[in-house]
Parts: C-alpha cells; structure tokens; sequence
C-alpha cells in the first residue's frame, strides 16, 4: 500500500469517527491523496465533467426525487395509509401490515428509501404508535423496513446509479426489481405476524362497508402514477429518464389540479428542498469519482481481479464471498460509498465470470439497503430517530430482528438467479 492510498483511508475513517457527512469524508479523503501524490486536484473536476455530468442517465435522478417530494407534499401517504388498513388491516399486527403495503404502493412512485422513510413512514409510525400503542422502537424499525422496498420496486435511484457506473440496461433492472422487491415485503410480513402473535399486537382498525368507496376512491387518482410511470417505460413509449420527469409532472398535477393542496408556497419548499437532495447525490458521485480514481490508479482493481483469478471461484462462491464481505462492511459503512466505491472494483471480475450485470445489481443494491438499517451506522435509523425522538438504543434493539428475513431473501436470490431475472427474460430483455 503507498503512502497516498494510506493517507486516504486515514482521512476517510478520521471523518467517519468524527460523524462527517458521507459526501464531506469521501472528498477530504480524495483530495488529501490526490495532495499526497502530487497530482493536481484540477483532475477531480476536468475528469468529472467529461464523463458523469455528460450523460443523460443522470437526469433521472433529481426527477425522481423530485417526485418523492411532491408525493409527500400532497398528502399521498395519508390516502395510501387509509386504502392500505382496508385490504390488510385486520390481520393480526394489522398496523404494521398496512405500512408495508402502503411502502410498496409508494415504491412504485418514488425509488427512494429515504423519502418513503420521511414521508409514508412518519405516516405509518403515527399510526402504530397512536392507534395500534405499538412501542417506538418496534413502529420504526417496521417503517424502516417497508422502506427499503423504495429502492427495489421501480423505479429506482440506486438502480440509475448502478446503470450510470454499470452500464447495465436500466428497463432490465427496473423490471428485475419487482419480484426480489415483493419477496422481501413478504418476508417482513411474516415476521409482522410473528410478532404480533408473541407480542398480542392489535389488529387495524375496522373500517365500515359504507366508507369503502370513499377511502378508495382517494387513491384512484394516485395510482395512475405508477401506471403511466411503468407503461411508458416497458412499452417503449419513453426512457426511464423521460419517465422521470413524466412521473414529477404528473405528481405535480395531483397535486395542484386534483387535491389542490400544493399551492405555491409548498412547491418552492418542495423544489429547494428537492435541489438541495439532488446536490447531496451528485456531490457523493463526484467524490466517488475520485476515490475510484485512486483505487484503480493504486492498482486495487487489478490486484484484487487477479487475487479472483487465483482463488478459482465459481459465480455462486464469488457472489457469497462478496455479499457475505457487504453484509459485514454495511455495520459500519454507508450503502451509497459501497455502491459507489466497491462495485466498480469488482466489475471486471463480475464480467469475467460471466455475471449477469442486472442480476448483480439488484442483488448488490439489496445488500446495501441492508446496510441502512444496520447498527450502528445506519442512515434510515439516523434519520427517524431525529424526526420522531425514538432513541437508538430502543431502535437498535428492535431492527435486528428485521434485518434477518431480508437477509435470508437476499441469500435465496442468490442462490437462485432465475428469480431475479425471470421478469426480464419474460419481456425479451437479456
């Protein structure tokens, strides 16, 4: 290891210690070994520009978050919530059915964990809390879970993400993202069950024959998005980045038109707000850039394709070894800096032995949803205990029992690829 490669994994554990934010560390990091190597720091910006913020993949993202915005803005989680406790809400642990049918309604109009978070979680968190006396750590550690259906049922921002550094087709990894996604809202539902027959948790409320229609009718118009959203994609009428500024204009036309509670106060909130995430993203991308552009300059990549070559590992024993290694590096690190920092590592071997890049994909970015809600550095965790006053410590007690199933659903797609990629396959895409 040079001196520089170990000045940059200093500063970059430094920063984490001292609670940096992700994007802060990962661009000290870069810049003190670009400093240390004694290579003019001109390169982060002259790189940067020629290749991510030329493409046009890279529009998707503010879009999508964009639309998250305007779906929270508009109340759409509080209809959801309503519909949702009518189809599943008598069921034992009624409550914490109704939040992940609700979270996978919302993933098809989002992609993201972190708005379906802070927006249909704080709905659903109320919710158990007041109406079913759920304890604070169990409702958000439910709501935590539901949330990472975000980005596994299309569309999704981890996916463009992945697309972006890939080169993976995106229409194949929103398509391949729809049964892991459902698999994993089941598997929480069964332990919602678990627990509600071990804890006696209450059953939803009931709601009267004469209130169906009303209560139905308020997600009609909701549930269009999803519709258009996907339609369009799958049949060719637009790309996933026309789809997403398709799904923040159509959001914004609930919301003005149709529920008319978007006035013009709330759209500026909802457009910096939106503005001020969309910076986040792209920064973590640049500083990424960087630290990829060390890793593969210090030759790690190839050091580490040739230790693969050397082990003789079969597709399978590679994908075990790499989530197993995720699984463990995803209590301390950040999912968006594994994404961005060790996939593109570990591309040239994925490639080598004959990988399907989309499958990878959607295995990796279940992984790392994992990761965001796994203590002690989990950013879903971080961000609700803030909004809702739930310590960690009652979080952190509760949301391991979570992470179990959606781990052994992730070992089952591994072990089984044509699970993930059967939806593909079934549209003609390879």
């Amino acid at each position: 290891m040079s001196s520089s490669l170990a000045v940059l994994l200093l500063v970059f554990v430094v920063a984490a210690l001292l609670r940096l934010p992700v994007v802060l560390s990962m661009f000290a990091a870069g810049i003190a070994y670009l400093w240390t190597s004694g290579q003019d720091i001109g390169l982060l910006v002259d790189q940067t520009l020629n290749s991510i913020i030329t493409l046009s993949v890279m529009l998707a993202v503010p879009l999508f978050i964009l639309t998250a915005n305007v779906m929270n803005a508009a109340t759409i989680s509080d209809k959801l919530w309503n519909a949702a406790n009518l189809l599943v809400g008598r069921l034992p642990g009624g409550y914490g059915h109704v939040t992940v049918l609700m979270n996978i309604v919302m993933s098809s109009m989002t992609g993201s964990a972190v708005s379906d978070a802070a927006g249909a979680g704080m709905v659903a968190i109320r919710q158990m809390r007041t109406q079913g006396g759920y304890p604070g750590g169990l409702a958000v550690a439910i709501a935590s879970a539901a949330s990472l259906l975000g980005p596994m049922i299309p569309p999704s921002i981890p996916m463009v993400l992945y697309a972006l550094i890939s080169g993976a087709s995106i229409g194949s990894l929103f398509l391949a993202g729809i049964v892991p996604g459902l698999l994993m809202a089941a598997s929480i539902s069964v332990l919602i069950l678990l627990i509600a027959k071990r804890r006696g948790l209450p059953r939803g409320e009931r709601i009267p024959a004469r209130e169906w229609p009303r209560v139905l009718a308020g997600t009609a118009v909701p549930l269009t998005l999803p519709i258009v959203l996907l339609g369009g994609i799958w049949s060719g009428i637009f790309t996933p980045t026309e789809a997403a500024a398709v799904a923040a204009a159509w959001a914004m036309l609930i919301g003005v038109v149709f529920y008319r509670n978007l006035g013009w106060r709330a759209l500026v909130e909802v457009f910096r707000e939106s503005s001020r995430q969309s910076a986040v993203v792209m920064m973590l991308l640049i500083s990424s850039f960087i630290i990829n552009y060390a890793i593969t300059n210090e030759g790690v990549a190839d050091g580490l394709a040739r230790w693969m070559d050397a082990a003789d590992l079969s597709p399978l024993a590679f994908m075990l070894l790499v989530n197993v290694l995720f699984l463990v590096l995803g209590t301390v690190l950040d999912g968006a800096v594994m994404l961005m920092v060790f996939v593109p590592v570990l591309l040239p071997t994925v490639r080598a032995l004959g990988i399907d890049l989309t499958y990878f994909g959607v295995i990796v970015i279940l992984n790392f949803m994992i990761a965001i809600i796994t203590p002690p550095y989990g950013l879903i965790l971080f961000v609700l205990s803030t909004l809702t006053r739930v310590p960690m410590r009652e979080i952190n007690k509760e949301i391991w029992l979570f992470c179990v199933p959606l781990t052994i659903t992730m070992f089952i797609l591994i072990a089984f690829p044509s699970i993930t990629l059967f939806v593909p396959h079934m549209f003609g895409l390879r």
